[in-house]
């Protein structure tokens, strides 16, 4: 079955989205930084950043383990399929079955980690007032207007 080249930059842009939503979410090595969304580093501690308080803080960290959990396992599902996808279109002669069947493989995961991730998204915001709401929801279109796929990265010069 060939599949219409939109299908694969639906599937860039799924992946860019989780990639990006990832990213501001499980990311917290430094201490707090200035404000201003043009000045935060790449990394960042949320939970300074949103100015969480102490009861907040113990809400958001209830909600983090069994999503980083699964996420981590999705990916490391994901990573498998991709390198399987790989091996089929470089193979001596390629299985455009085998392909295909890999594809839609990675598209249900992410499909599914996308869903993972807006449940975590909304239930973060359960948490949040409507300042830390407006903060959060600024970091991350800022975030996924500055990143490239993967795939970007590999092909510029």
């Amino acid at each position: 079955m060939n599949r219409p080249a939109w299908t694969r930059y639906l599937l860039a842009a799924s992946l860019a989205l989780n990639l990006g939503i990832v990213v501001a979410l499980v990311i917290r090595p430094s201490p707090p930084r200035p404000v201003d969304i043009a000045s935060q580093p790449q990394h960042l501690n949320l939970q300074d950043y949103l100015k969480l308080t102490p009861d907040q803080r113990t809400q958001w960290q209830a909600l983090e383990p069994a999503f980083l959990q699964e996420l981590a396992a999705n990916w490391q599902d994901i990573r498998q399929h991709r390198e399987t996808l790989v091996r089929h279109i470089f193979a001596a002669a390629p299985d455009r079955k085998a392909i295909d069947a890999e594809q839609a493989a990675i598209a249900a995961l992410q499909e599914a980690q996308q869903q993972r991730v807006i449940a975590q998204l909304l239930a973060e915001r359960s948490v949040l007032d409507e300042e830390q709401r407006k903060r959060l929801m600024d970091l991350l279109l800022h975030r996924y207007s500055q990143e490239s796929t993967e795939e970007e990265l590999l092909h510029r010069d």
